[in-house]
């Protein structure tokens, strides 16, 4: 049998907050857009560029830090998976909606800008289920207040400071 794949990776930035919510068996979910950019030259030479807009679903902790560091206008890098959803709209026609359901999220804006609070060069990196070993070695969102899981050693990780780079204390996300 041919092996088959669904796997998506975007860089955009955030459209609109993340929306969260909890669902009856007790997971968090959130929802948030981005936008991605298409750029091309035409026949005549000209560029020519065009917005493709992207659902994004991500759940339990991961919905937690979305929900937390995102705000609209944030760069943000997405890896996930595509997956449409079929209902029965209010009015008998069967809707659906593709979504990417996201497994990996990096912030990728700088210290100081509106919407980041990550420093420079260090994103804040999630994985939906990874441990520690398969998570990128980026600093991750601390633990959501009041959440009662234990928040150990192994959900934070810093990047390696190049040699002759200071760290400023300020930078540190703990």
């Amino acid at each position: 049998m041919a092996m088959s794949l669904n796997r998506v990776q975007l860089i955009g930035n955030v459209t609109r907050d993340p929306e969260m919510r909890e669902i009856p068996g007790g997971s968090m979910v959130a929802s948030f857009g981005i936008a991605t950019n298409f750029t091309w030259n035409d026949a005549q030479g000209n560029r020519q560029s065009k917005v493709e807009f992207h659902n994004i679903v991500a759940w339990r902790k991961l919905a937690e830090i979305c929900s937390t560091y995102l705000k609209k206008g944030s760069k943000v890098f997405i890896e996930g998976r595509l997956q449409t959803r079929e209902w029965d709209g209010q009015d008998g026609v069967k809707r659906y909606r593709t979504e990417i359901i996201a497994d990996n999220m990096i912030m990728l804006d700088k210290k100081g800008s509106e919407s980041g609070e990550m420093g420079a060069g260090m994103g804040a990196g999630a994985s939906a289920g990874a441990s520690y070993a398969e998570r990128p070695h980026k600093a991750v969102a601390k633990k959501a207040e009041g959440s009662g899981e234990g928040a150990g050693a192994d959900e934070m990780a810093v990047d390696a400071v190049p040699a002759g780079e200071e760290i400023n204390i300020e930078d540190l996300p703990f």
